[in-house]
């Protein structure tokens, strides 16, 4: 699905609905990195190992960016969070993220509804924070790839 298509079903459904869905995190929200003790850190109730099929890594300022990319995969966590945290999380990851909401023009990131796979094969809907078109657009151009779509692995 092309990023556009991922947009409306986004806004059409999850979002508004109050859909608490997983989040698929891979760079420094991942367990042993920064942004996990300071936002994830007890406010969990589950923390696996999870790929995002169809997305590209590409390296940072300290951080990572993923953007779609049919054929490619990104390793990460599906966390879930833990019960009452839910809603004071997301607000606090978006903030984190810089997504003002769908389509804004100041968005960073995309936070956008897809699948992640666990181990086993099963396929979970989660929110994962993708770089924004503007921000995609110069990564293509001149980004550095990270190989094998781990963080951890750069």
């Amino acid at each position: 699905m092309r990023r556009e298509e991922w947009g409306r079903l986004m806004a059409s459904g999850g979002e508004e609905m109050g859909e608490e869905l997983p989040f698929f995190v891979y760079g420094t929200l991942r367990p042993g990195e920064v942004n996990h003790d300071l936002f994830l850190k007890g406010r969990t109730a589950a923390e696996e190992a999870a790929r995002l099929p169809g997305a590209l890594l590409y390296d940072g300022p300290g951080y990572p960016y993923a953007v779609p990319r049919a054929g490619s995969e990104i390793v990460g966590e599906l966390i879930t969070a833990a019960p009452g945290t839910y809603g004071r999380l997301l607000a606090e990851l978006d903030r984190l993220e810089e997504y003002h909401g769908p389509g804004r023009p100041l968005n960073v990131y995309d936070r956008v509804r897809r699948e992640a796979v666990r181990p086993d094969g099963t396929r979970v809907p989660a929110w994962v924070y993708l770089a924004a078109p503007l921000l995609e657009r110069r990564l293509r151009e001149s980004g550095t790839e990270i190989p094998g779509g781990d963080w951890f692995r750069r």
